[in-house]
């Protein structure tokens, strides 16, 4: 990603998709400061070793206390990076905290209207989507905020897409409709130097898109900004682009072990596993397919064998008819038998729920070399 968007682009990593301090230490230490939606996401980068000025505070959902934590931190001179402003609501609010003399910078989300290649729960950047606001609308924001000057500091446009993109087309109309609100406010709005473009950078999450070109890297998307860029004049350039990949930096690192409790006699075969929904609700939640292995079969470790395979289908522990990961191709199986499931480093871990009263997995980093224990295993008492 940093070979991509070299400096002097501003990295961010979108926590949502993992916090693990453990792990956002590794990426701060790769040249990434942190996109946070919530005063719990900021003391998550501060405490992986982040300063407030590498962080991004985004999000629909910030609430008057994340709002407050902004303001108190640029009023004691440690200000965030910028705040990201989804709403008029959101600019009339962070102006009734800040003050003239520690003036808060801010962008403002823009929904593009764009169609993007990706399934349509991930498609943020669309007409009907509740994120950002419209071009027509950022007056308006700008307005409710004080104005030009008032106590935010207006510093540019925040896009966003969606995740998991199949193509660059959306994103590259987006970042057309970016640099355009950006020249035509540049004028009366002296600050006004910075293009959040977002994240949105597929990840491979299954095994035929790990061997496929199909899916386009962050350099294609690279070319692509690059190629809008040299249209304008480099007068007219942002003086600040940035990126906010999550999903994309961490999902196949991170893999989901399962054991085995039935096999049941259907068509297809049953499998039933100890791990379900509450570890992994991405493919109950919009039918997401992620790679799934068997580490044993029948007893015996699956490594150097070609065990006859057969379609079967993967069903969680949790007391709902949608917990299911899906169909895969594995060898027969039996209880205690092991099966790992893929490309859960994002949206995993960060999506967990104690439903069914189960406490949360222990979860483990291994560099090929040795493990390193990130999280222990929660307990009964640790449940709410």
């Amino acid at each position: 990603m940093a070979t991509a968007f070299p400096d002097p682009w501003i990295r961010l990593y979108s926590l949502k998709a993992n916090g693990l301090p453990a792990l956002v230490r590794e990426i701060a230490a790769a040249g990434f400061g942190a996109n946070a939606v919530s005063s719990g996401e900021i003391a998550l980068a501060r405490r992986a070793g982040l300063a407030p000025a590498q962080i991004a505070l985004e999000g629909i959902g910030k609430t008057p206390a994340d709002l407050a934590l902004a303001a108190r931190l640029a009023a004691g001179g440690e200000p965030l990076l910028w705040v990201s402003l989804e709403s008029t609501e959101d600019a009339a609010a962070l102006a009734s905290l800040a003050s003239r003399k520690a003036r808060i910078d801010v962008l403002v989300r823009v929904n593009p209207g764009v169609a993007p290649e990706t399934h349509h729960s991930l498609a943020v950047g669309a007409p009907d989507a509740k994120f950002g606001v419209s071009p027509e609308e950022l007056a308006a924001v700008i307005d409710a905020g004080g104005g030009p000057n008032g106590p935010l500091r207006w510093r540019g446009i925040h896009l966003h897409v969606g995740s998991q993109l199949g193509a660059v087309d959306a994103w590259r109309s987006a970042f057309r409709v970016g640099l355009r609100l950006l020249e035509l406010n540049r004028a009366s709005l002296p600050h006004f130097d910075t293009l959040d473009a977002g994240g949105g950078f597929p990840a491979p999450m299954n095994d035929a898109d790990s061997d496929s070109d199909s899916m386009p890297s962050a350099a294609i998307f690279a070319k692509e900004t690059a190629r809008e860029l040299r249209e304008l004049p480099a007068n007219s350039r942002p003086k600040r682009l940035a990126i906010e990949p999550g999903r994309s930096l961490v999902a196949a690192s991170g893999w989901l072990i399962g054991r085995v409790l039935h096999v049941r006699d259907r068509e297809p075969t049953l499998v039933v596993l100890d791990t379900g929904m509450t570890e992994l609700i991405r493919p109950a939640l919009y039918g997401a397919v992620h790679p799934m292995r068997a580490l044993t079969s029948l007893g015996r470790p699956t490594e150097g064998l070609e065990p006859d395979s057969t379609m079967v289908r993967v069903d969680g522990p949790i007391c709902e008819s949608t917990d299911t990961f899906g169909v895969a191709s594995l060898p027969p199986l039996a209880r205690d038998d092991i099966v790992a499931i893929g490309a859960v480093g994002a949206y995993g871990s960060a999506m967990f729920s104690s439903y069914n009263g189960r406490p949360r997995p222990p979860e483990v980093a291994w560099d090929g070399e040795r493990l390193t224990l990130l999280r222990r295993r929660g307990s009964l008492a640790s449940l709410p």
